[in-house]
């Protein structure tokens, strides 16, 4: 994940992302990672596991949890080659 492309995103409010804004950054920066990133039901999927307070914004800290994951899975991608 680039963090300046991502940071880019991260447009009006400059803590949050709206769903638009994570369905830009998704196919841009995890296509590798998480399949169907345009698929609108997967976006609303992930949008709603990272939302934890249900504000309809993605903050940092729930970003996080996102990056985390998509850092296991690929560590965990390499160890199986």
């Amino acid at each position: 994940m680039s963090i300046s492309s991502t940071i880019s995103v991260w447009m009006g409010h400059f803590d949050t992302l709206s769903k638009g804004e994570l369905k830009q950054l998704l196919p841009k920066e995890l296509a590798n990672t998480i399949k169907n990133t345009r698929d609108k039901a997967v976006i609303n999927k992930i949008f709603q596991g990272l939302d934890a307070n249900q504000d309809e914004q993605v903050d940092f800290q729930e970003f996080i949890s996102l990056s985390a994951i998509a850092l296991k899975d690929a560590h965990d991608h390499t160890h199986k080659e």
